[in-house]
């Protein structure tokens, strides 16, 4: 990279930069679930079902499979399955070219699904043995009516004594309402795999996208053409994390779009810093700072990340919609 800097070269700054921000700025308003408050849990109950917040995260979810009658051992043997096969075609890949492949963005997303694969291992063994020690748990409680409270209805108008036990029943869900949010809610480890998960969701739709509709089509050359190694390394990501969401119980809420949008921009601030230190080449054109279109090829990276997370998200929500309804009695909704 050139000491001397354009303007150009700013802008391209400012939106990485700006990107940046905005991703950090939405995951400290939505990520995590702040503590319920028993007034608000009562008055959703009163309403209707208690809605959790956006950036909650179940633990059983992150091991449990969408369909009945499926073990949680399955998903976790697709997991660890997986995230081996994709071990040994990185490890192919580097012997081939050495760490220096690692320069490439599909590089960083195919590890980036390992990581998926392995942590997701992880937690469904953990899973897979609450599974096997924990008696399931009962399914709501008998409420009973106290003498003090057969006493009461004696003593007040029926519709008033009515009136004032579904009040006390209510408030009863709802403080077990929130025990059971607490005692549910996945920790560190169950929040880092839905961070990966989604970020992983995203990165493999642009990656795949890129290189089959604009790096194969238009800048292949005699030193760059498709071989079975290239073709499984930009297909192998997509095909065993979709067999991933077609199992899993994992959710894709839209604000976790900014986990991608960090991931992108570690990509770019790394580049920048390698030619900095005196790399002389970029392993994508579009990410050259010395031309004056730079800024246009970064918006239109940038944007680019809201259809390919979009992509993603789509499918998730088609599943959790049109599987109810195409296997009423197997999946569970």
């Amino acid at each position: 990279m050139a000491l001397d800097m354009y303007w150009y070269d700013l802008l391209c700054y400012a939106i990485v930069g700006f990107a940046a921000v905005g991703a950090i700025w939405v995951l400290l308003r939505k990520e995590g679930c702040k503590a319920s408050d028993d007034s608000d849990v009562y008055e959703s109950l009163v309403a209707g079902r208690p809605q959790r917040s956006v950036g909650y995260v179940c633990e059983s979810d992150l091991w449990k499979s969408c369909w009945r009658g499926v073990s949680p051992f399955w998903l976790m043997g697709v997991r660890f399955t997986s995230c081996l096969i994709m071990l040994g075609f990185m490890s192919w890949d580097v012997y081939d070219w050495t760490t220096s492949i690692f320069a490439y963005y599909t590089e960083w997303t195919f590890s980036l699904v390992i990581a998926y694969f392995a942590l997701g291992t992880v937690v469904s063994a953990h899973g897979c043995w609450l599974h096997v020690t924990t008696e399931p748990a009962t399914n709501g409680k008998r409420d009973e009516l106290s003498v003090a409270d057969l006493e009461e209805s004696r003593a007040e108008g029926t519709w008033t004594y009515l009136a004032k036990h579904l009040r006390r029943q209510v408030w009863v869900r709802s403080r077990h309402y929130v025990d059971d949010e607490a005692s549910e809610r996945a920790g560190f480890l169950g929040y880092a795999l839905q961070a990966v998960y989604q970020t992983c969701g995203g990165a493999v739709v642009l990656t795949d996208i890129v290189f089959w509709c604009v790096i194969l089509p238009f800048l292949s050359n005699a030193h760059f053409k498709l071989n079975l190694l290239m073709g499984c390394m930009h297909s192998l990501n997509a095909l065993f994390i979709l067999i991933d969401t077609s199992l899993n119980s994992l959710k894709f809420p839209w604000f976790r779009l900014s986990y991608f949008v960090l991931w992108t921009s570690a990509y770019v601030i790394f580049q920048w810093v390698m030619h900095a230190c005196g790399q002389s080449w970029w392993p994508y054109p579009f990410l050259q700072l010395s031309t004056p279109w730079a800024p246009l090829w970064y918006s239109v990276m940038a944007l680019l990340h809201l259809p390919c997370y979009g992509l993603f998200a789509l499918l998730v929500r088609a599943k959790y919609a049109l599987f109810p309804k195409l296997f009423p009695n197997a999946f569970l909704h």
